[in-house]
């Protein structure tokens, strides 16, 4: 007997974990344009475009910037088996999950990996990175997360580039929650090499990893000794089909790049400073109303990303539980904690799309219903009022302006 199924009918979520994001209408539409080949003499011309844009957005004139067919975690690997040859000296910086992550991969591709730790939820310190660095003999690589999505952390980029240049090595930096969220800016901050994907504030569904190489990159990934780990992967192949000899490597994932092409023509006219400052906005208003209810952030102050907040959870609240209800009643989506951070910490994304003010006092007014289940005694008229009183104060100064 044949099954029969019933037609494709998501639920709409208000996406507020740490990706993906909410997906804006008019992405939805440039996925459901007609399909044509991936050397179509039009998907040509729009290749160059999203080449032109991902350069725009992520504030570089690198001309191998392109997106890889693969999610953020692809943009990793793709930077890795380029970059790195076995027995070569690498140092990671470990803050959280995709420091680890970003660890992994380069031991699979043969290096021979050092380590700096941070505690979760700190940054790295210069210092630190001096000091790991002096005591390898030929340091190739240097690669830190920018954004770590596992606690919230915004790394600072400019000294560590210098201290890594300094010992010869590249640096490569893990852009995927902060790319269109936060300033990202691959040349001032000399970073050799990037990656990021798609879903987090250039709200654009999964699928797609933008990566950049700069000069002394690409001449670490063209001057081999031995071939990339990786075949899909490999530069010098997907060269010939996103430079100017179009020669045929795979078919990439066309709607995809339709999708990725509208999202960033979206994000630049809006304009970056302006998205930047919406998400720092969302962000103080946010933190200002968890506050006001006797919550916290983790992540250490000075240095909290605006789109990823990691909230530490109430003693007594069950994290699954809230997680669940949020869902249930209110259809609001938060992720839970990861690794040493699981079960102790909520991740609520304010990213692209869904960074909004109508999603900020939303969410404050559940999570403070939910909490009051669980006998907190919250006072959620007093988290809407200081999250409203910092879109006040940030009004004001704009009409100072």
């Amino acid at each position: 007997m044949t099954a029969t199924y019933a037609p494709l009918n998501p639920t709409p979520r208000i996406l507020l974990g740490p990706g993906p994001s909410n997906v804006p209408p008019a992405v939805y539409r440039a996925m459901s344009a007609p399909l044509v080949g991936h050397l179509d003499p039009e998907f040509v011309a729009l290749m160059e475009e999203v080449k032109q844009m991902l350069r725009e957005v992520m504030l570089t004139k690198n001309a191998t910037t392109f997106p890889v067919s693969g999610t953020g975690s692809a943009g990793m690997e793709f930077c890795c088996v380029n970059l790195i040859e076995p027995s070569d000296e690498v140092l990671i910086c470990v803050n959280g999950v995709f420091g680890a992550r970003m660890t992994d991969v380069a031991q699979r591709c043969g290096a021979q990996v050092a380590t700096v730790q941070a505690p979760w939820g700190r940054i790295i310190e210069p210092e630190a990175v001096a000091t790991a660095l002096k005591e390898m003999k030929a340091p190739k690589l240097v690669g830190i997360v920018h954004a770590e999505t596992s606690t919230g952390v915004r790394q600072p980029m400019e000294e560590i580039a210098r201290i890594a240049h300094d010992h010869g090595a590249l640096l490569l930096m893990d852009c995927v929650t902060s790319l269109g969220g936060c300033p990202v800016r691959v040349d001032d901050w000399q970073v050799d090499a990037a990656y990021s994907g798609t879903q987090k504030c250039l709200s654009c569904p999964p699928g797609l990893a933008p990566v950049t190489f700069g000069a002394r990159a690409l001449e670490k990934a063209t001057k081999r000794r031995t071939k990339a780990q990786s075949w899909y992967l490999d530069l010098n192949l997907l060269a010939g089909y996103w430079g100017q000899d179009r020669v045929y490597h795979h078919t990439a994932p066309v709607t995809m790049n339709y999708a990725l092409r509208e999202a960033l023509r979206l994000v630049l006219e809006e304009g970056l400073e302006k998205r930047w400052a919406r998400h720092e906005q969302n962000h103080y208003a946010l933190k200002a109303g968890l506050e006001a209810i006797g919550l916290k952030l983790a992540s250490q102050e000075g240095h909290q990303l605006w789109q990823l907040n990691s909230v530490t959870i109430p003693a007594g609240v069950d994290d699954a539980t809230v997680r669940r209800r949020l869902l249930q009643r209110y259809n609001i989506e938060i992720g839970g904690g990861l690794g040493e951070w699981k079960g102790k910490t909520w991740r609520v994304g304010l990213m692209g799309e869904s960074s909004r003010e109508e999603n900020v006092m939303l969410f404050l007014a559940a999570l403070g219903n939910i909490l009051n289940d669980f006998g907190c005694r919250i006072d959620t008229g007093a988290a809407l009022s200081a999250a409203s009183a910092v879109y006040r104060q940030r009004g004001e100064k704009r009409c100072e302006a």
